[in-house]
């Protein structure tokens, strides 16, 4: 069992507004599902595709991975705590928790 956290979209909305640490976003969805909405700023790195960007992925900020409502970041946080990095979060609910709460998509 691997020990990740989870956060919350307003805790996020906070992050990239500057209150507070530094934030990175991942969405590990794919290209098709990315076309119908991101949350601005972040980079996509499709699910698959995650054990070959790890290096892509920072170690110096916080990162904030999601999908669509939080099971397969869920799994990338896992695995990426699995490789020791211990500066990863889940978005809780993914982005279809970040759209219910009213927050803009690019």
């Amino acid at each position: 069992m691997f020990n990740f956290r989870e956060i919350e979209i307003f805790d996020v909305k906070r992050m990239l507004e500057g209150e507070g640490k530094q934030v990175r976003l991942i969405d590990v969805r794919s290209p098709m599902e990315v076309a119908s909405g991101i949350i601005p700023g972040a980079t996509n790195i499709p699910l698959h595709m995650l054990p070959m960007s790890v290096e892509k992925i920072p170690d110096d900020t916080e990162v904030v991975i999601y999908c669509r409502t939080g099971a397969r970041s869920a799994q990338a946080c896992a695995y990426l705590t699995s490789l020791g990095k211990d500066n990863v979060y889940n978005l809780r609910g993914g982005i279809m928790a970040w759209l219910q709460g009213g927050l803009a998509v690019a």
